[in-house]
């Protein structure tokens, strides 16, 4: 149950300025947080500390070891990148347009307002207030846009809204709005070499040039100057962009790359990678222009995704938004591999097959689509006599019998999967059927519906509905336990009800309305601890034991209950961002005014020099008579929870995006059997006596992973069947983790297959008579071997193919 945050999906960029470290690490900022992606290593993640707004300005010192991050309510974020934890934060006086180290990283110069404050960089010694303030220039008439630091870190190039760029470098060029490139140059005052030693020789800038982009109406809204190229790449507001030699300004290439304005560009440091995100459509790229090939392109969902599915290995992750769009994501490296976007209406629902080569999408424009994860096609196509708008969707264990509930004739719809004809229309509920499920057991499915009542249905007997279980309020949702003894089920009252499927009696009640409780939006009229009654559960999950259940609806945290004791164990908050409404419990009273609350009134500036772009899902309709009167402020909840089969991860489907908890084992100590004689020092005594049995046992008794992985390590291939006998039961579970977890990342493929495989041996009946224990744990070392197994497929067929060229080549010689 120690679940940590470890990454954000569905959302890769949304605004903001990109960076590229190391040539290869690009960041880039998402919400209140910031994505770390491995350009080499095809994996992204998400630094696990939180700004208490949108992140809008971000910087990298010039070793990476440090970043800053800068929020919209101006409060900077200092982070040590590669341990990734919080060093310390400081708040600006006045917004903050752009921060920058310098080249040799012991200085911080930051855009804030009009003024340009140059700061010492925070040492790693302990201090009471690490930043300290150097300088301020203050001779700006309007607002200070960009900012660049010379190489040796002597001078600081800045550009204002005062159509002024100042303060010396040794070569400049200036970029303006309206589509110009002016080319600046030093000449020098006579001969003379200044008035004392180390002074600036005498001289002034002089414009040696201006040049047009020639784009018409469109603005620059991101440019980046590559020193060692002597190169310009330029991003317009109508989704081109444009790469420059300089000082000829010869145009290299003009393409384009989206729709919308390109909201940041940036060259990495060798100068042949080039990243341009989008914040409108989420956008993010990384193009190697001498190849002319894209190194990433990755874009998230546009609107709130509404649902998320795991496949049976735990090794993809579906998801369906409001955007008409399903798209599938690798978690080990938390990359999307494909998108279908066939649908024409918002996706409700999703389902994967046993097989995990096939996906099932539920939509609004009346169709269920049955999709080919080997082929990336729709091969089946599932529609109704009449229209209808589906918003539920499952399949029985066997994949062979499909059913969807309807948002508006309040049926349930069954097809056969093989030949794609309607089957069955079930009827009998007078409301939107919102969830539906079939029991892991037998063929019995559950359905939920407004009309305050669960139903389960004989679906192959076609005998109609078997029973039905009664409530006070709307049905929310259903979810049947992993063994299909039980059924949970919530309602509008924010209540959990636990039904017994076979004696059709109700066995208990959680009532976690209270649980759920927190958070005031900018129009409730009362506090958040009254606004009980607006709270309650809209998604259900079991564990894959089914010893716990997640809980999570409209609002900021998910609950997670034990279902033998009824009693909350933890409860997640998804987020902090304050620039999402309900998260405060309460609300500063100065932003009160005669129209209402100071952030429901719209004042954003529609020009795109003001920075980054509200996302305009929070804007659609919102002009029109009746709409929600909350504008430009999403409201944090949480549409969807998944746990995965291994029961190592889940996943949460919120306003933020796709937020991913796993279980990290690096940072728990959790001792199963310890004693006095149990230390890390025992186990080092042992090792070093050549006794790995002893050591392993006492590893595992004190449930430390470096120490275990340590020890497996450390006994010798011919001595592995034997330890692995003398391994008692109790420990089994521990030790597959850590095998699971060592196949994951470890080259010794075969010595860990070989403790794999004398674990079997040697255990197989205990293993077998005990499997329900052992399950997550199973179908982790399953999902780790499945993935080695594939990556080595294409290797050895590679290999095999060249190896009978090779042969029939030297045969016909």
């Amino acid at each position: 149950m120690n679940f940590r945050f470890h990454n954000l999906l569905g959302v890769p960029y949304r605004g903001g300025n990109a960076v590229i470290s190391n040539n290869t690490l690009l960041l880039s900022p998402i919400g209140n947080r910031v994505a770390v992606t491995d350009l080499l290593k095809s994996q992204t993640s998400t630094l696990p500390i939180q700004s208490s707004s949108n992140v809008t300005r971000i910087a990298v010192s010039p070793d990476a070891t440090f970043l800053l991050a800068v929020d919209d309510r101006n409060r900077c974020l200092f982070i040590n990148l590669r341990r990734r934890i919080l060093l310390h934060r400081i708040t600006f006086k006045h917004r903050v347009a752009a921060v920058e180290f310098s080249p040799d990283g012991a200085l911080i110069a930051v855009a804030a307002g009009k003024f340009v404050q140059i700061w010492r960089s925070p040492a790693f010694r302990r201090e009471y207030f690490p930043f300290e303030l150097v300088q301020t220039f203050a001779d700006f008439d309007a607002k200070v846009t960009a900012i660049d630091w010379s190489p040796d870190s002597k001078y600081l190039l800045v550009g204002s809204k005062d159509l002024t760029a100042r303060i010396l470098v040794c070569k400049a060029y200036t970029v303006t709005r309206d589509c110009y490139l002016f080319s600046w140059g030093f000449s020098f005052d006579g001969e003379g070499e200044g008035d004392g030693e180390g002074s600036e020789p005498p001289g002034k800038w002089e414009l040696l040039r201006k040049d047009g982009f020639m784009q018409g109406s469109a603005k620059v809204t991101a440019c980046d100057y590559h020193r060692g190229l002597d190169m310009v790449v330029v991003g317009f507001s109508n989704g081109l962009f444009g790469l420059y030699q300089m000082p000829d300004f010869v145009c290299i290439h003009l393409l384009s790359i989206s729709r919308e304005k390109i909201t940041t560009a940036v060259f990495n440091e060798l100068g042949n990678w080039l990243t341009f995100g989008c914040a409108k459509l989420g956008q993010l790229l990384v193009w190697e222009w001498r190849s002319e090939s894209y190194i990433l392109k990755q874009q998230g969902h546009y609107f709130d995704v509404n649902c998320v599915a795991y496949s049976a290995d735990s090794q993809l992750l579906a998801t369906g938004a409001d955007d008409n769009k399903v798209k599938v994501w690798t978690l080990s490296s938390g990359f999307c591999f494909v998108t279908f976007s066939e649908h024409t209406n918002a996706v409700t629902a999703l389902h994967f097959m046993a097989s995990n080569n096939c996906l099932l999408s539920a939509s609004l424009d009346g169709t269920i689509r049955a999709w080919d994860l080997l082929r990336y096609r729709n091969f089946r196509t599932f529609t109704t006599p009449s229209s209808r708008q589906f918003v539920s969707l499952t399949a029985d264990q066997s994949g062979e019998v499909i059913c969807a509930g309807t948002k508006d004739s309040f049926e349930i719809f069954v097809w056969s999967m093989r030949t794609g004809r309607l089957l069955d229309v079930l009827s009998g509920h007078e409301a939107p059927v919102h969830a539906l499920m079939f029991s892991p057991t037998n063929a019995v499915l559950a359905s939920s519906s407004f009309d305050k009542t669960v139903r389960l249905w004989d679906v192959f007997d076609g005998k109609g509905a078997v029973e039905t279980f009664p409530h006070t309020h709307d049905v929310l949702t259903v979810a049947y336990r992993p063994d299909g003894r039980q059924i949970a089920c919530s309602t509008l009252d924010g209540q959990i009800h636990f039904w017994d499927p076979i004696e059709g009696l109700l066995m208990y009640t959680i009532e976690g309305s209270r649980d759920i409780a927190g958070g005031r939006l900018m129009t409730d009229r009362r506090s958040a601890a009254n606004s009980t009654s607006g709270k309650f559960f809209t998604t259900l999950c079991y564990s894959a034991d089914g010893s716990y259940i997640l809980a999570g609806g409209s609002s900021r945290y998910i609950c997670m209950y034990d279902v033998a004791d009824q009693v909350l164990l933890r409860r997640f908050q998804i987020t902090l961002n304050l620039s999402l409404d309900g998260v405060l419990d309460i609300l500063n009273s100065k932003n009160m005014t005669q129209a209402g609350p100071l952030d429901l009134i719209d004042d954003d500036n529609s020009d795109i020099e003001e920075g980054v772009d509200k996302q305009t899902r929070g804007k659609i309709g919102l002009d029109l008579p009746g709409s929600m009167p909350n504008r430009g402020r999403p409201v944090i909840q949480t549409k969807c929870l998944r746990i995965a089969p291994t029961g190592r991860s889940f996943v949460a489907a919120t306003t933020e995006g796709v937020l991913v908890y796993s279980v990290d084992e690096s940072f728990i100590f959790d001792p199963t059997d310890l004693d006095i004689n149990v230390t890390p020092e025992a186990v080092e005594e042992a090792i070093h006596e050549n006794q790995p049995s002893k050591a392993l046992i006492l590893s595992l008794r004190l449930n430390e992973d470096s120490f275990i992985k340590k020890c497996i390590f450390s006994v010798s291939p011919a001595d592995i069947p034997a330890v692995a006998t003398s391994i008692p039961y109790r420990y089994i579970q521990r030790l597959v983790e850590a095998l699971a977890d060592l196949l994951e990342n470890c080259p010794h493929l075969e010595f860990i297959l070989r403790w794999c495989q004398e674990l079997c041996k040697a255990h197989g009946n205990s293993i077998q008579q005990n499997s329900r224990n052992l399950l997550p744990s199973l179908k982790s070392l399953q999902k780790a071997i499945t993935r080695i197994h594939q990556d080595l497929a294409d290797t050895c067929s590679s290999n095999e193919y060249m190896l009978r060229y090779l042969c029939s080549s030297g045969a016909k010689e």
